[in-house]
């Protein structure tokens, strides 16, 4: 087994020329792929395709759309908005904001739309009319008689006017087909900057309006990962100090990034630019794997001194561990795909294939690059075998203080403190949100102007957040309005009063149709506010209903019924989207729902939609599968693990390290206040790869050195650390220095958020890796250790090597038993 691994290593660079142009050729080949890359967000592949939720909202897209823009317009000045300049604007803004491109035009809703209308009594019926005709009240008797006509519309003043009548909002839904996020947004935004002036303000939120600031943000972010990426190259060009161990790094990851890109172009798989951080999360695996190579080409190197046979070598010897690694890495990606959401499906295919081409590049084509470019002069300083100054020797002393505490008499104390941090990191773990922790959106700072405007907004208004229940015809009968029969009705004033009596979380406000029905009674009654509540004789109900909708075109109720009367929704307000708040609305619709039943003669009720169902979809996907992933993961690390270490011990040796990392990252999260969503938890998932790869570099360069130190656990875990464990810890510092400027930068709380992730994800594994994994090693003394037939851990003989040709002399010597 092993000695395949050296007849690879000779047969490729032997013909190295022929596997340089091989590689050369496929980056054109994946190169040619990238300008079809598309970076853009697909709302609908961000719900869990079996959630039943989401079935809800795909049945009745209509009914509390997502895709909503809400612009309140607010007079500053302490005025009222009855008064030509303000309600002029409010006319204006309604019809520009209807030229946005994508806009569902069914769907605006203002005061100056005739879906805002009126109901009086006249000796004919009811009269329904809009609140503002064709033109905007000018006069003092016409503006006098525009507020009486609001105040004759209950869900006008509920809706759109403010209880201090200082605001009104401007409604639009869009089409998701046609929504083109950065235009949206683009647009909007200009046209509030257009009707903003020294009396009047507007706020602009919806989940439009976020995508688009994430849009918007785009352009800095890449400026960012610029800045990280050159400060990576300065760190490693000054750790190095030579061509060969700077370019490789570079070569290598820039391949591996060029035919991930590629792929995802060549299939026009869009990418989710949230996760546009997990790229930069690759590029320090593949970073990683490159300096761990590296370093080993140098030490050998250092004793052969010719550069193709180091390479040689040094690919038959990291063959096993790179490509271990590099699997279990992957295998970490590729589980995300079991969540059934489409935008985790196409990331899991595009990081995973990413992930995956770390093996060639990471061990053929850098062994490649390594025996092509200049020899490094600087060999004995990088080994730090003579030199007592410079970094180097610096960083091999501190390996050897950390390391003289994983064993001996010290040992204990390191064990008594991992135990304690360990117990502390599994309580806090448990103790994490999933979900929304904040009013608004954890993606923007607090003091952003989408969140400053979340908050003006539920401050004058029921609120963005809605749950909707919908009443659902079980067959379509165009002779049969569903939701004007008195089944509906009574359901439907049943949930309302059950909610709103709800002590936990009552609702800011209720809709149906039924309140337009009993509003229309009323007035069909004479007026008197007695008459609100409706007879549930089908004949009352039914009269009650053509009176609200005499004259009137079905579309002007399409928020809250279909055009044909068949289906319906009840829409509750809640103040906010923190988890809280989701969680106790659903738990108060459940119980009104179960008290009325599902399942009437005509009708079904259904649970649920809206943006507080749909988050709920997407978070119970998080809850559902962040476990199942991880214990995917767990299980792909054991089967590998215990198949390149013929043991089972050796899987738990990397298996501790790993779940002590997710548990200590996860406990960080909730100190930071980051809740776990479907963007935080993959950027967590793939933050536990970067501790299996440490593990197996670590745990087989101590078996290794086990042999060589004459099967002393003290030596061999001193030299483990002092050789791999300088590529562990630089790798993690200097991806330390390139992240944390993120923090200060980002005007996108998310990346801010995520940079302080990926440092502690650095930190916690190579605290990790530098010390637990070794003072398990000494706890435990494996047995495997001593082993001849593992895939990893084995010494090589440099003495055969110094004059001889290096096809016929490659050789391996495997580490004595």
């Amino acid at each position: 087994m092993n000695s395949t691994r050296f007849r690879i290593a000779a047969w490729v660079m032997a013909h190295r020329g022929w596997a340089a142009l091989f590689f050369a050729l496929v980056t054109l080949g994946f190169a040619a792929g990238i300008p079809g890359v598309t970076i853009k967000t697909i709302f609908s592949d961000l719900l869990p395709k079996d959630d039943p939720f989401v079935q809800v909202f795909k049945d009745h897209p209509n009914f509390g759309n997502p895709l909503t823009v809400t612009v309140m317009i607010k007079r500053t000045d302490g005025q009222d908005i009855y008064n030509p300049e303000t309600l002029g604007k409010v006319w204006q803004f309604t019809r520009d904001i209807d030229l946005t491109p994508g806009i569902n035009h069914d769907s605006l809703i203002s005061i100056a739309t005739e879906k805002a209308r009126y109901a009086e009594a006249t000796p004919d019926g009811v009269d329904m009319r809009p609140l503002m005709e064709d033109s905007v009240p000018d006069t003092d008797e016409e503006i006098a008689d525009f507020r009486r006509r609001v105040e004759q519309s209950p869900n006008v003043r509920t809706f759109y006017v403010s209880g201090d009548e200082t605001a009104t909002l401007v409604t639009a839904a869009f089409l998701e087909n046609l929504l083109e996020y950065d235009v949206v947004f683009e647009q909007v935004q200009q046209l509030a900057e257009q009707y903003r002036d020294e009396h009047h303000e507007l706020y602009v939120v919806g989940q439009p309006i976020l995508t688009g600031w994430v849009y918007k943000l785009q352009e800095q972010t890449y400026t960012i990962f610029g800045i990280t990426l050159l400060a990576l190259v300065v760190a490693l060009a000054l750790y190095m100090r030579n061509v060969a161990g700077t370019l490789t790094p570079i070569v290598c990851s820039a391949t591996a990034a060029i035919w991930g890109f590629g792929l995802v172009g060549w299939i026009t798989s869009p990418i989710e630019p949230l996760l546009m951080i997990v790229p930069l999360l690759l590029i320090a695996r593949s970073f990683s794997h490159c300096v761990q190579f590296t370093e080993r080409f140098y030490e050998i190197y250092a004793q052969i001194k010719d550069k193709r046979k180091a390479a040689e070598i040094t690919m038959g010897v990291m063959m096993a561990p790179s490509i271990l690694g590099v699997i279990t890495d992957a295998l970490g990606i590729v589980f995300i795909a079991v969540a059934p959401i489409p935008a985790m499906e196409r990331f899991a295919l595009f990081c995973g294939f990413w992930a995956f081409c770390i093996i060639p590049t990471g061990v053929f084509l850098i062994s490649i690059l390594l025996s092509y470019l200049p020899a490094p002069r600087n060999i004995e300083a990088i080994v730090a075998e003579k030199d007592d100054a410079g970094f180097h020797a610096l960083q091999k002393r501190a390996l050897e203080r950390i390391a003289s505490r994983t064993y001996g008499p010290k040992a204990r104390l390191t064990t008594a403190v991992f135990t304690i941090i360990a117990i502390a990191a599994i309580a806090l773990s448990f103790q994490i949100k999933i979900g929304n922790p904040v009013e608004g959106s954890n993606l923007l700072w607090e003091d952003s102007d989408f969140n400053t405007a979340i908050r003006a907004v539920n401050d004058h208004f029921p609120g963005v957040n809605t749950l909707e229940i919908v009443l659902e015809a079980r067959e379509r009968d165009i002779n049969n309005r569903i939701a004007r029969t008195p089944g509906v009705v009574e359901v439907s004033m049943a949930i309302q009063a059950m909610v709103e009596a709800d002590e936990t979380m009552p609702p800011r406000a209720t809709l149906s149709f039924t309140d337009y029905m009993m509003e229309g009674n009323r007035l069909f009654s004479g007026g008197n506010p007695k008459w609100l509540p409706l007879d549930p004789t089908d004949s009352a109900v039914r009269a009650a209903g053509n009176a609200v909708v005499f004259g009137t075109n079905p579309v002007n109720f399409s928020h809250i019924t279909d055009f044909e009367f068949q289906n319906s929704t009840i829409s509750l307000w809640y103040k906010d989207n923190k988890q809280e708040t989701v969680d106790a609305a659903l738990a108060s619709a459940r119980r009104a729902v179960e008290a009325v039943g599902t399942d009437h003669e005509a009708f079904t009720v259904r649970l649920a939609s809206g943006t507080i169902a749909l988050q709920q979809a997407m978070n119970v996907v998080v809850s559902r599968y962040h476990w199942l992933i991880l214990g995917l993961l767990n299980f792909a690390i054991f089967v590998v693990a215990t198949y390149a270490y013929r043991s089972v011990v050796a899987a738990v040796i990397v298996l501790i390290p790993v779940n002590l990392s997710n548990f200590l990252l996860t406990a960080t999260m909730h100190v930071m206040g980051i809740g776990l969503d479907i963007n935080s938890v993959m950027v967590a998932v793939l933050g536990v790869g970067v501790g299996i790869d440490y593990g197996i570099y670590l745990l087989s360069r101590i078996c290794e050195e086990f042999t060589s130190q004459g099967h002393d656990w003290g030596k061999a875990i001193t030299a483990a650390l002092t050789t791999t464990g300088k590529a562990i810890m630089f790798t993690a510092t200097i991806m330390l220095i390139g992240i944390l400027p993120w923090y200060f930068l980002s005007d996108l709380k998310f990346m801010a958020d995520m940079g302080l992730l990926l440092v502690a994800i650095m930190l916690i594994n190579m605290v990790l890796a530098l010390m637990v994994l070794p003072l398990l090693v000494w706890l435990i003394k494996p047995k495997f250790a001593a082993r001849e037939d593992l895939m990893v851990g084995e010494s090589v003989d440099l003495t055969q090597f110094m004059d001889s040709d290096p096809p016929s002399a490659m050789r391996a010597v495997p580490a004595a038993g």
